[in-house]
């Protein structure tokens, strides 16, 4: 598949995970830029993700949403990048990938809202923030990547995320993530991506701005 990718995105969301994915693959894309208020809302996007929401990328007239999801397809439909896991990779791959975005991310966003879940914890994928935190530095102590020695697609979903929440707090500040964030946005391609996005939020602000 060679069509060119359409990635709708705002430089302020998720959607950074999403071109941070795309450099790495190399792959030709395009990028829409879309504001919270008016674009994200409108009836043109919401027939591509009926959510309303950023990032979304189309692809061979296929549509792929939840940044997670997007980091596996680009894997996938790019493996001249080398990104989709190898098949002994595939375990850990698949297990830390979707660790991320389940459990981290709701564990984090639920203790950043003061919600405990207590007594009710077998209820909660995720048991308890504490627990997440511990598996999660346990992972990053034992090796470099979520799959060993070898940066893949899941990478930039885990590294997106334990990128942000260290920064804002709501990961603590333990060795292994702030090693494995450093690792990871060394990459070019992070750092390309940073400021393609950098670039479309200082245009958005500017267009902003009263005349």
């Amino acid at each position: 598949m060679t069509d060119e990718v359409t990635l709708y995105t705002n430089p302020q969301s998720r959607g950074r995970i999403a071109r941070w994915m795309l450099e790495e693959t190399g792959a030709s894309y395009r990028v829409e830029v879309l504001d919270y208020v008016s674009t994200m809302k409108a009836d043109a996007y919401r027939a591509i993700n009926p959510m309303g929401k950023v990032p979304a990328i189309v692809h061979g007239g296929k549509v792929v949403t939840e940044c997670a999801a997007i980091c596996a397809y680009l894997a996938e439909a790019f493996p001249e990048a080398g990104l989709a896991p190898l098949p002994e990779e595939r375990a850990d791959y698949y297990r830390w990938l979707f660790y991320a975005a389940g459990p981290v991310e709701q564990a984090t966003t639920n203790n950043h809202a003061k919600f405990d879940s207590g007594e009710q914890s077998r209820m909660f994928g995720y048991g308890n923030y504490d627990l997440v935190v511990d598996v999660l530095d346990g992972l990053l102590s034992s090796r470099p990547y979520a799959t060993g020695d070898r940066f893949t697609a899941a990478d930039v979903y885990l590294g997106s995320q334990v990128g942000w929440l260290t920064q804002f707090g709501m990961l603590p500040g333990r060795e292994s993530f702030l090693a494995y964030v450093a690792r990871v946005q060394s990459r070019e391609a992070y750092k390309r991506a940073g400021a393609l996005d950098d670039a479309d939020a200082a245009a958005l602000q500017k267009a902003a701005e009263p005349a």
